[in-house]
C-alpha cells in the first residue's frame, strides 16, 4: 500500500503589523496596521472568544451580498484613511479598502514569501521567478530581495500599478522586475513558444476571474492547461513551484496531486496543507487557503 500524504498547518507568526484577535459566528476580527476591521469567514462556525464590545470598536465590517464568492460592500463605524502603510520583514506595502472584502494583503501567505526566500538564497546561482496572478506584488518582491530576477503577472491594471507602488515603497526600484498585465495562461504558452525558462513559478489563481481582454478563467478547469504550460518554461533544475487556491470547497490533495504530475521527474520535496492565521484570543487555527508547494528545500 502506498504511503499517504502528510497534510502540513502552515502559519505566518512574524507579523507585527497583522492579527487575527478573534473569529466565530461567520466572522473574523482582523488587526491591520492601526484598524480593526470584521470580514465574513464561513469556516468560524464556533463561538467568539471577545465581548462583544470588542468587536464593536473595529472600524469597517463587509457586509456580503450573497455567497462566498459574490460581492458586497463595506459598513463604516468609524473613519479609514483612504490607504496606509503595512510592513513584514523589510517590505513594506500599501493596505487599502475596495469594493470587495480584501486590502491588498492575504497576511497567511508570508509563510510562502519566507519559503522562497530560502530557496533563492540557498541557490547560489542566478534564479528566474515567474509570479502568475501577482495581485498586489508581495510574494514578487519577497523573491525579488531574495535576489531574484522577477517576472509578475496579472490582468488588472490597477492590482499592477499596486504593486509598483509597493515596489517603490520596500525600497526595491533598482531590482530586476518585470511588471506585465496579460491573461496567465496566454502569457505562459507565448514564454513556451520564445523558449523561456524560469527556476520559480508561483501561482496563485482565483476561482473566476477575467483577462485583460475578457479572457474566463474558471480554476478547475483550466489548471490543468496552465500546470502543463508551466511545466514547459520550467527549468531542468527548478528551485521550487508554489500552487496556493482560495475559496475552492476541495482538499489539499486536489492541489497536492496536480503539482506532483506537473514536478515529475525534477526533485525537490512535494508538501500540501493549509494556510492559516491563529487567534490571539483562544488561540484556534483558521484556514485561510489550501497550497501545495515543491521545492529543493524543505
Amino acid at each position: 500500500m502506498n504511503q499517504l500524504p502528510v497534510l502540513d498547518l502552515l502559519a505566518s507568526p512574524q507579523w507585527s503589523d497583522y492579527e487575527l484577535l478573534d473569529s466565530g459566528e461567520g466572522q473574523k476580527l482582523e488587526r491591520f496596521g492601526p484598524y480593526l476591521f470584521v470580514r465574513p469567514d464561513h469556516q468560524a462556525v464556533w463561538r467568539r472568544a471577545l465581548p462583544p464590545a470588542r468587536w464593536q470598536a473595529a472600524q469597517a465590517l463587509f457586509q456580503p451580498a450573497g455567497g462566498e464568492e459574490m460581492g458586497g460592500s463595506w459598513q463604516f463605524r468609524r473613519p479609514v484613511a483612504d490607504s496606509w502603510p503595512l510592513s513584514y520583514r523589510g517590505l513594506k506595502f500599501l493596505a487599502q479598502m475596495s469594493s470587495s472584502r480584501h486590502l491588498g494583503v492575504f497576511p497567511e501567505q508570508a509563510a510562502h514569501w519566507d519559503w522562497m526566500a530560502q530557496q533563492i538564497q540557498s541557490a547560489a546561482r542566478p534564479v528566474n521567478v515567474l509570479n502568475l496572478f501577482g495581485y498586489t506584488g508581495l510574494a514578487t518582491l519577497a523573491a525579488a530581495a531574495a535576489g531574484a530576477h522577477l517576472t509578475h503577472v496579472d490582468a488588472s491594471k490597477k492590482s499592477v500599478a499596486w504593486a509598483r507602488q509597493n515596489q517603490a515603497l520596500s525600497g526595491l526600484e533598482d531590482r530586476p522586475i518585470r511588471w506585465i498585465v496579460d491573461d496567465a495562461l496566454k502569457f505562459v504558452q507565448r514564454e513556451a513558444r520564445r523558449g523561456a525558462q524560469y527556476e520559480g513559478i508561483v501561482l496563485d489563481p482565483p476561482k473566476f476571474g477575467r483577462g485583460p481582454k475578457g479572457e474566463v478563467w474558471e480554476c478547475f478547469e483550466m489548471l490543468p492547461a496552465l500546470l502543463a504550460a508551466c511545466r514547459q518554461i520550467l527549468s531542468p533544475q527548478p528551485l521550487f513551484v508554489v500552487l496556493t487556491a482560495y475559496a475552492i470547497r476541495a482538499s489539499a490533495l486536489s492541489i497536492y496531486y496536480a503539482l506532483g504530475e506537473m514536478t515529475a521527474g525534477l526533485g525537490g520535496a512535494l508538501s500540501a496543507g493549509e494556510l492559516v492565521t491563529v487567534e490571539k484570543s483562544a488561540g484556534r487555527v483558521l484556514s485561510q487557503a489550501i497550497y501545495a508547494r515543491c521545492g529543493r528545500q524543505p
